[in-house]
């Protein structure tokens, strides 16, 4: 059975940096509503993002790569009665994450710097806690943790999409989005709970201790039964495949970008959180299940896969497109997951990390044409390219990192899907080749038609190009995409421990043992 060591933040880094990165956006949060200046305010909220990034930035430089422990651990104990405890910490499956929601959330401060014209505090706040709560969902390790996290989230997504979205129907579009969360939010309650259930069955068992426990490291140290694993498999894929979004409990997500802001768009586009679940407790937890039912996720995957290109490719309008691209791509990721080797979840992986770069770097750059155009249907574009040639630039080398183009960081995602999904069945590998075919069909059609196409709007020859501002957030999103194209063996290097160790399992599923002294207790020494 795989064992899954922890390495305490006070003996790596010194002190405990992962509750500096989960709660220093709500101290400056707290600092925002003491200044009263608005050129202050958007000033000091650009510190903090930046602050955050240079934290994340720390933490991954201090990774210990190639390994699959988790390090930067930090356990209080919180409600003992249940066995739920404050438990944190990262390994090569989580860590990017957190830079990367570092960095999502400095392109929302830098793209809403003019943008928002009202409540600009509540708006920093809430985009604040939103990073806040999103870094708690990566770094959790206690499954009631983790839950608390997840549902959290939903509040400032909530008033982000009700009061800044750009739509006519934006309340619908927030009201919509809670709904369908909360939905899926149920089940995936109630597979947790039953996790609990199991292993205070198991500590009966073996007479020790009567408790129950939510710790993630602590739950994988029991079996838990094959029927019971395939109706907790189901409980948790519910709720992950909802906030994928993973056809065909995507729809949601559409509605949420057209009608909400771009910056709370960023968010939504760029974290996949559903597929990380997957990664993070789904698969590990009940291996077996996931092994009996990886066919059924493949098949939803690339049935996503080829209807979100199918539909994006028909799409007028920029947004909406980029939607349902998303929704296609998240069905590519979730075949490189189930493919349950190596290869495939590494691919996952770096698929969801490119994504969370590119997506938002798209949805920035057709942030900026709504800015000038008041609109992101095609009706409003063509002969962009003449006359906003920076943007047009800019806007396509992201474009050819949307669909993996070589020498970009789209390229080696999708290389690693294909090659995991052929050594699993060479038929997921055919169709998914189709997929990635008709991702560079609706990208370069409508990049054509946008960019290229003649002149219909007589706003159009008198935009302004890229500003210094926006030069930096579309520079960055370049660089970005370039560095890990030509250079990913760093991405690959962090990830390769932890995706080894869950593939591991999930061939060897889940072994019976006796409950460690100290998963009974609760309490855990730190590795020597």
């Amino acid at each position: 059975m795989v064992i899954v060591h922890e390495i305490f933040a006070d003996q790596q880094i010194g002190f405990p940096i992962l509750s500096a990165l989960i709660f220093l956006p709500i101290v400056w949060t707290i600092l925002l509503y003491l200044i009263r200046d608005e050129a202050v305010l958007r000033t000091t909220a650009l510190v903090g993002a930046l602050v955050e990034l240079a934290l994340a930035l720390v933490m991954v430089f201090n990774f210990t790569p190639g390994i699959a422990d988790i390090q930067f651990a930090e356990r209080i104990e919180w409600i003992a009665t249940l066995g739920a405890g404050y438990h944190v910490g990262v390994d090569g499956i989580s860590v990017l994450f957190i830079p990367l929601t570092a960095f999502l959330t400095l392109m929302v401060l830098l793209f809403s710097w003019n943008n928002v014209k009202f409540f600009t505090r509540f708006y920093l706040a809430n985009v604040f806690f939103l990073q806040a709560v999103t870094v708690g969902i990566f770094a959790s390790l206690d499954l009631i943790l983790f839950y608390l996290f997840w549902e959290l989230a939903l509040v400032p997504t909530y008033f982000l999409i009700r009061l800044w979205g750009i739509g006519p129907q934006r309340q619908y579009a927030a009201l919509k989005y809670v709904v369908y969360l909360l939905v899926g939010s149920a089940p995936l309650l109630i597979g947790i709970v039953l996790l609990a259930m199991n292993y205070h069955d198991v500590a009966v068992a073996q007479g020790t201790l009567p408790s129950y426990s939510f710790d993630l490291l602590t739950l994988l140290t029991v079996p838990v039964p094959l029927a019971m694993q395939t109706m907790i498999f189901f409980l948790l894929a519910v709720g992950f495949a909802v906030k994928g979004p993973l056809f065909p409990f995507h729809t949601w997500m559409p509605t949420a970008l057209m009608e909400g802001p771009i910056g709370g768009g960023i968010f939504l586009i760029g974290l996949k959180l559903g597929v990380y679940g997957f990664l993070r407790f789904a698969i590990p937890l009940v291996p077996e299940a996931s092994r009996e039912w990886f066919w059924l996720m493949a098949v939803l995957g690339l049935i996503a896969l080829l209807y979100g290109a199918l539909i994006a490719l028909v799409q007028p309008n920029l947004r909406r497109l980029l939607a349902f691209a998303s929704v296609s791509h998240v069905g590519l990721a979730v075949v490189g997951v189930f493919s349950m080797n190596m290869q495939g979840i590494q691919g996952g992986l770096f698929m969801l990390l490119n994504l969370g770069i590119v997506a938002t770097g798209l949805f920035v750059l057709t942030g900026f044409l709504y800015t000038r155009l008041g609109s992101s249907d095609l009706s409003a574009f063509g002969g962009l390219a003449r006359h906003v040639p920076r943007l047009a630039t800019f806007f396509f080398i992201v474009g050819l990192a949307f669909i993996g183009t070589p020498g970009t960081s789209g390229f080696h995602g999708e290389f690693l899907i294909l090659l995991g999904a052929f050594r699993a069945q060479w038929q997921l590998a055919a169709v998914g080749v189709l997929g990635v075919i008709l991702s560079a069909a609706y990208f370069l059609w409508y990049y054509e038609r946008a960019f290229f196409g003649p002149v219909t709007n007589k706003a159009v020859p008198k935009l302004q190009d890229l500003t210094p501002r926006e030069l930096i957030v579309a520079g960055s999103t370049a660089v970005l995409i370039l560095w890990i194209g030509f250079y990913p063996a760093p991405i690959l290097n962090i990830t390769s421990g932890s995706v080894e160790a869950l593939v591991k399992r999930v061939q060897q599923g889940s072994v019976a043992q006796p409950l460690p002294a100290s998963t009974v207790s609760f309490k855990s020494q730190p590795r020597s």
